[in-house]
């Protein structure tokens, strides 16, 4: 088991270390000046923007950015924002809490639905209920979330005004922020004394929307995956001896079949988990969500260059560290890995 684990670190080590390459390079490759765009055309004087090139040291030859890069980076300094002198660090946390709410909030919709879903697909396989739930499935799993959240917006806020189109929190709400995660803040007992539950009520709202644009695609998946392993553990024998012993369906399904087709299931949560952070670009820019994904966007277009060098090696780190994490529990659960 500890050569499984030492394996997989080592693994990690060339994954960041090529990630950390292309977000160096690939941002550097789109047309546009960070200077100019900091300094604007009528500040543009050739003395100042080449005391400002230097400062940051954007005038060295690029392997020597990128080593520089490298060597602050496993030092714990991402350097700072050239937009608003920030540290990245800081403005990274300060967000991240925000993204994880949302994706939290999208993956519990995909498990609550998806489960179920793929359970009745499975038992009532071939029947009408079967191909519905898996041709909306496969619908699903298609459809972009930039249009899905449009959709929703034009239907749900728009047309029917039942939902916000935008933010985290109704802008009448004055709640302490403490953890960074509204739906905690929000049920303080100091933010509970001072606005009541109208702010909980206000961040549920918020939520609703851009929960249900990115949890669209893993909960299809979920489905699938519940469906398909539940379908291989229904044809064992030893679910065979259980109905010939009579046992209640309800029983079959629920204690034999299920808990031993958690294992790749178990699995397919942990990848969704990595796959919501990256869907959260797209989906915090349609509703205006403050979290990682929209400060990426605006910072590509300002050009920042650390905010996008940052940022990326953060979200990549994260998500390596929840495949090797969902690979460890992987191998504990199933004794053939090991």
């Amino acid at each position: 088991m500890l050569k499984f684990i030492l394996k997989k670190f080592l693994d990690l080590i060339p994954t960041l270390v090529g990630i950390s390459i292309l977000s160096f390079v690939l941002i550097r490759l789109i047309p546009g000046d960070p200077i100019m765009l900091k300094l604007g055309e009528r500040g543009a004087d050739p003395a100042v923007y080449a005391e400002m090139k230097r400062q940051m040291g954007l005038d060295l030859p690029i392997y020597e950015q990128y080593f520089i890069f490298v060597k602050n980076a496993l030092q714990g300094d991402l350097g700072r924002s050239i937009v608003s002198n920030i540290s990245v660090t800081e403005e990274f946390f300060s967000r991240f809490p925000a993204t994880i709410e949302l994706g939290m909030t999208a993956l519990f919709i995909a498990i609550l639905i998806g489960v179920p879903l793929g359970i009745l697909a499975a038992v009532k396989r071939n029947s009408f209920y079967d191909y519905f739930l898996m041709g909306g499935s496969l619908v699903g799993y298609s459809m972009p979330i930039f249009w899905w959240g449009l959709i929703l917006i034009l239907f749900f806020s728009v047309t029917l005004g039942i939902t916000p189109v935008s933010g985290r929190i109704g802008i009448m709400f004055d709640v302490e922020v403490v953890t960074g995660f509204m739906l905690i803040d929000t049920l303080l007992p100091v933010n509970l004394r001072n606005e009541g539950i109208g702010p909980f009520l206000s961040v549920l709202s918020h939520l609703i929307l851009p929960s249900i644009a990115m949890g669209t695609i893993p909960l299809a998946v979920m489905a699938r995956m519940t469906r398909s392993s539940m379908l291989e553990v229904l044809g064992e024998d030893y679910i065979r001896t259980a109905k010939a012993k009579g046992l209640p369906i309800r029983k079959i399904i629920g204690v034999h079949a299920l808990r031993n087709a958690l294992i790749p299931i178990v699995t397919v949560i942990g990848l969704m988990f990595g796959s919501i952070i990256t869907g959260a670009i797209l989906t915090e820019t349609i509703f205006s969500w403050p979290g990682i994904g929209k400060w990426l966007v605006t910072s590509i277009n300002a050009r920042d260059y650390n905010v996008i060098q940052g940022g990326i090696l953060f979200i990549a780190t994260m998500i390596v560290l929840i495949n090797l994490v969902v690979d460890l529990i992987y191998a504990i659960v199933n004794p053939k890995m090991r």
